[in-house]
């Protein structure tokens, strides 16, 4: 093989993409965003192979230390990750992956590993399926702080976590044409996994939006909102801003980042809805009038999008956690004066820790004016499994796992005294 290998974009960019997310701890979508412009497909399968290592990272290290006597730089381990993620998840023919890892070692400038990359990968190649078999992914692949914050749901996350997600769609009332999908109990539209949202009959005409199925179900819990005035605060990018439109409510929609509001607008322009748009941090915004509802879908650890979102297990921290449950008790005190007597305060987060759901009410319902509102089953029949003794609903992506799954969120009802 030459010392100069020719430019491999796929392989290339998902090494681009592992150093930016494991090494400088950028996420995965701002790595996406500072990678090299190229052709569509190849940035696809960059960010397929960068993922899947992101996904199955204990999982590669397992087997791969299994054949190293020192630990190689890091650039070279990313190389012999992605070539053993090409061998053991994602069928790539042993020649190819093996030969393409070694290329890519050499082009970087490690030229002096090359031999180490070409024999351990030759190893995983022939003993790889069976090591897999006598570990543990799921418990290698979710940082043990983790594993022991989700309790008996434990397993079943970390193995929702295993695969690629599909693509749900919230479809407006009415519309056409829409996409061939599977249509889940909730309403949601579910397509495969790498569908292309742009590409779908029926987006330029805006006849829906992508919102995971567990993501559309807070809203509902609000119940009959036509011509009620509410705030949904940290609204971006505009999925649950869209359903309150829908469901007939007069809709103020708060976000502190311009560069989110702006997406936030363009979304709403695309589905041909309208709301007042805020461009205003909500610890300190305001309006001068109050409301019959708050939704606050508050900024958190994100721990319940990991499926979407594989870089997290690596960038986060139990220390993380101080800096939001402190926001979140602000925000949760913000959203409660801005409502009227008998208001409504919906809490969601995309989060699986219990520091920032069923915590954060305890401690709300200790300080503010704010009583519990049970969510009954009767309210997600479809979905009972996913409420809480308190009434709360919790959602993880262990549920309907034979459907693809769902991401993790947590929501709570409140009135306001």
């Amino acid at each position: 093989m030459p010392e100069n290998p020719p430019p491999d974009p796929t392989r290339d960019s998902a090494l681009f993409l592992l150093i930016e997310t494991l090494d400088r701890h950028r996420t995965l979508d701002a790595a996406l965003h500072a990678l090299p412009g190229g052709d569509g497909r190849d940035r696809a399968a960059a960010h397929r192979l960068a993922a899947t290592v992101l996904r199955r990272l204990g999982t590669l290290d397992a087997v791969l230390d299994a054949h190293l006597r020192r630990a190689p730089p890091s650039v070279v381990r990313h190389a012999l990750r992605l070539g053993a993620a090409a061998l053991l998840f994602l069928a790539t023919p042993p020649h190819a992956a093996v030969s393409t890892a070694v290329a890519l070692t050499r082009r970087t400038g490690f030229g002096a590993f090359a031999g180490l990359v070409n024999a351990v990968l030759r190893r995983v190649a022939s003993d790889g399926g069976a090591a897999l078999d006598q570990l543990d992914p799921p418990r290698l692949d979710t940082p043990p702080w983790l594993w022991a914050s989700w309790g008996e749901a434990a397993r079943a996350i970390a193995l929702g976590h295993q695969s690629d997600p599909p693509l749900d769609l919230t479809p407006l009332p009415g519309v056409s044409p829409l996409p061939a999908g599977e249509v889940l109990p909730s309403g949601s539209l579910r397509l495969p996994p790498g569908s292309e949202v742009t590409t779908l009959p029926g987006y330029q005409e805006g006849n829906f939006f992508v919102q995971d199925t567990a993501a559309a179900l807070p809203v509902r819990l609000l119940g009959p909102l036509a011509g009620q005035e509410v705030a949904d605060l940290c609204a971006a990018p505009g999925g649950k801003t869209a359903q309150l439109v829908l469901a007939g409510a007069r809709v103020t929609a708060v976000e502190r980042a311009p560069a989110r509001l702006a997406r936030l607008a363009e979304n709403l322009a695309r589905l041909h809805l309208d709301a007042e748009l805020v461009n205003a941090d909500a610890l300190t915004w305001r309006p001068g009038r109050r409301f019959d509802a708050v939704l606050l879908d508050a900024p958190c650890s994100a721990t319940g999008t990991i499926r979407r979102h594989p870089e997290i297990p690596h960038l986060r921290s139990p220390r993380d956690l101080d800096t939001m449950v402190a926001a979140q008790d602000a925000l949760l005190a913000a959203a409660c004066a801005l409502l009227k007597p008998g208001g409504q305060l919906l809490y969601a987060v995309c989060s699986l820790q219990p520091e920032e759901g069923l915590a954060r009410i305890k401690a709300a319902l200790g300080r503010l004016p704010l009583r519990r509102a049970p969510i009954g089953a009767d309210e997600l029949p479809f979905l009972a499994e996913a409420l809480t003794e308190e009434g709360n609903l919790r959602t993880h992506p262990g549920l309907w796992a034979a459907q693809g799954g769902m991401d993790g969120f947590f929501a709570a009802r409140l009135i306001r005294l």
